[in-house]
This record gives structure tokens, C-alpha cells and sequence, in this order.
């Protein structure tokens, strides 16, 4: 049986997915691979995922790419039938398709974060790129870089887990004791806003990764309203960080949303790539 293979150059990581061609639910173990050379690691990964798999060059039918870093490809892999491909689409197919809905904002959360409304309630699916910020994983690089002297992200995200955010953030209850429109009393007023002159390390690395994540909350709130929709689909690096999963969830109780994380959340875009091939 035939292999529809999906890659995803990002800048620094490449990764790859693959369907069975008649079995577009039976997903293949993904993997990735880090390079600062796109096309060094595209043919790393797809040698890793081969081997791995036990998949042979021939045995595979397609190649769907997407991503940044996918310009720096020709027209065709192995002289296999290559596929370029939008990739806030993929964004929009793969994360219905690892989530199970049929309607719902992904949100992609990498370097910056795009948002996409995906549907396929109708006849044809529907991928719109509704926008997005510059706010995400560079943010949390390069602020920690300036603020704390760290720039590995593991180290980071190690600091944040012993932090105090109320030594970083202004709540509404630090500015008043009166109900404003029925808020709840501990919801941020402002970022960094209460930075105390005693916060550690680990206080401003929780910081910036609350700041971010609930900056992007905030944008997937006004999407998936405008889209008469409550489920927020979160997909792309930043999502598997055990501080997101806990921002989102209160978002989720503050705002009567249903933030979700599902797994194999990391490889949401290359699965849409992937998954592009069974759309006629």
C-alpha cells in the first residue's frame, strides 16, 4: 500500500508525517528533525521517518510541503510527486483532523501565532486565515534572552515551573474591590504590571510565558466569537509547555471557551499537509 508523506520546513525544525493511502485515519509515527540548513533537514527527516518506519523511497506515492522554510525545495523529492502547499490551510485541516471537530479556530502557536477558522460543515471545507500576532515563541526567546541572560527554551520553561505570577501581574483585585461587569476578581489587569523589586528568576520567566499565552488567549476569544463558535483548537510547539495548558484552562472557565490541546498537538500543520492529499 502506497505513502502519502507530509513535511513542514519551520526555520530551525523540520517535521514529517505519513498516511497509508487508502488508510487516511492510520497515522504514521511522526518525527522531527533540527537543522539550521531547510534542506538539509528535510532530506534528515524524511531519511529518519523512512528508516524509522521501515518505509522504503518507493513505496511512497506522494510528498505534500509546507511551511516557511519549504521555498528552498525543487519541485519534487526523490523524484516523487511533490505537493507545495498554503500552509495556514494545513494549519486549519490538521487541526480539525487531530481535534475530531468538524468546526473550530486553530490556533497556531509558533515563532509568531497564526489563527485560522477551519470548517467542514458543508460540501467544502472552509480554511480561513483570520489573522494573527507577532507575539509567541520568539517573544519568549528573545525576552528571556534580554531579561533573564537565558536563551534555551527547556531552561526556561524549568524556571517558570517554580515562579510566583502574582509578584509579576496586576489582578483586578489589586486595583478595586467593586464588580466591573462581573470579572473575576483574579483576572490580569495588566502584564507585568505588579513586577516586584524581589522577583526572582523564576517569577519573570512565568511572566513572559503567561503574557504571551494569554495575549493569544485572548485574540483565539474575539475569533472564535466571531465565528459563533466556543471550541479553540491549540496546536504547534508552544502548546505541549505545561504552563499553557494551565493559562488556557482558565481562559477557558473566565471566558465559556473550550481551549484543547490534543495529542500529537506539535505536528498539527504536517498533518494537514499530509492530509491535503485525500481532499479532492
Amino acid at each position: 500500500m502506497g505513502k502519502i508523506i507530509g513535511i513542514d520546513v519551520g526555520g530551525s525544525t523540520t517535521k514529517i508525517v505519513g498516511f497509508d493511502e487508502k488508510e487516511k485515519e492510520k497515522l504514521i509515527s511522526p518525527v522531527f528533525v533540527e537543522a539550521s540548513d531547510q534542506l538539509a533537514s528535510v532530506y534528515g527527516a524524511f531519511g529518519k521517518f523512512t528508516s524509522a518506519n521501515g518505509i522504503e523511497i518507493s513505496d511512497v506515492k506522494k510528498v505534500m510541503i509546507t511551511g516557511v522554510g519549504s521555498s528552498f525545495i525543487g519541485k519534487s523529492i526523490y523524484d516523487i510527486p511533490t505537493s507545495h502547499l498554503s500552509e495556514f490551510k494545513c494549519i486549519g485541516r490538521g487541526g480539525l483532523f487531530i481535534s475530531g471537530y468538524d468546526k473550530a479556530i486553530i490556533v497556531s502557536l509558533g515563532t509568531g501565532t497564526a489563527i485560522i477558522s477551519a470548517d467542514k460543515t458543508g460540501k467544502t471545507p472552509v480554511y480561513e486565515y483570520m489573522g494573527g500576532t507577532g507575539v509567541g515563541g520568539g517573544t519568549i526567546v528573545g525576552l528571556s534572552k534580554k531579561m533573564l541572560g537565558v536563551s534555551d527554551f527547556e531552561t526556561l520553561v524549568e524556571l517558570a515551573d517554580g515562579g510566583d505570577i502574582d509578584k509579576i501581574d496586576l489582578h483586578i483585585s489589586d486595583i478595586t474591590k467593586k464588580d466591573i461587569g462581573g470579572l473575576p476578581s483574579h483576572m490580569t489587569a495588566s502584564n507585568f504590571g505588579k513586577l516586584s523589586d524581589i522577583a526572582s528568576k523564576s517569577d519573570i520567566a512565568l511572566g513572559i510565558l503567561n503574557m504571551v499565552f494569554e495575549s493569544v488567549g485572548m485574540l483565539a476569544v474575539f475569533a472564535a466569537r466571531s465565528k459563533n463558535t466556543k471550541d479553540v483548537v491549540l496546536t504547534g510547539n508552544l502548546s505541549k509547555i505545561p504552563q499553557a495548558k494551565y493559562v488556557f484552562e482558565i481562559l477557558s472557565t473566565m471566558f465559556d471557551m473550550n481551549f484543547v490541546i490534543p495529542e500529537n498537538a506539535e505536528f498539527g500543520t504536517v498533518i494537514g499537509a499530509a492530509l491535503a492529499a485525500f481532499e479532492k
